[in-house]
């Protein structure tokens, strides 16, 4: 399995794993499937020497994929990304999104990122338990500000403040 910056061409593949988590209501707010040209202006604003997007590739398949977004869109933030991660269903609980999210963390300093921060669903447990083992602390809670079929969820914001003295 290897880790590389997404091309044009994966984006099916990424709208493929991220719609594949819509049914669930776990993983993301978009209540119905988006489309791969719906992402196309998303892939744009993202580069691989600032804000990559990152596929993990297993068999010439990709089977997850990392992306880097500003969080609040303002200059004071520049060294604040937010981080998104999901895993091809078929491919969750082997170690693909640990190795993502470790990624992540080790590349951060070299996009001169100080801060990550993760917006995940109170209610899924097994990406609050991925943030955590690598450090995440809760720094937010939004109670009842999503709804999903008519369940009222609450929103968790955890964030790592990454060790300066790497630089």
């Amino acid at each position: 399995m290897k880790i590389r910056d997404a091309i044009e061409s994966d984006l099916p593949a990424i709208v493929q794993i991220y719609n594949a988590a819509i049914p669930g209501r776990m993983a993301t707010a978009d209540l119905q499937p988006i489309s791969v040209e719906s992402r196309l202006a998303w892939y744009k604003e993202h580069s691989p020497n600032s804000l990559p997007i990152w596929v993990m590739e297993s068999d010439q398949n990709i089977v997850g994929w990392l992306s880097f977004q500003l969080f609040y869109g303002r200059a004071a933030y520049q060294h604040t990304a937010e981080i998104s991660l999901y895993v091809a269903p078929d491919r969750q609980r082997c170690k693909i999104g640990q190795k993502l999210l470790q990624s992540a963390i080790t590349q951060s300093p070299k996009l001169r990122l100080k801060t990550l921060m993760a917006i995940i669903f109170a209610h899924n447990q097994p990406s609050l338990t991925l943030f955590q083992k690598f450090g995440f602390q809760q720094w937010g809670y939004l109670p009842q500000v999503a709804e999903l079929d008519g369940v009222e969820r609450d929103v968790m914001i955890l964030g790592l403040r990454l060790s300066t003295q790497s630089r």
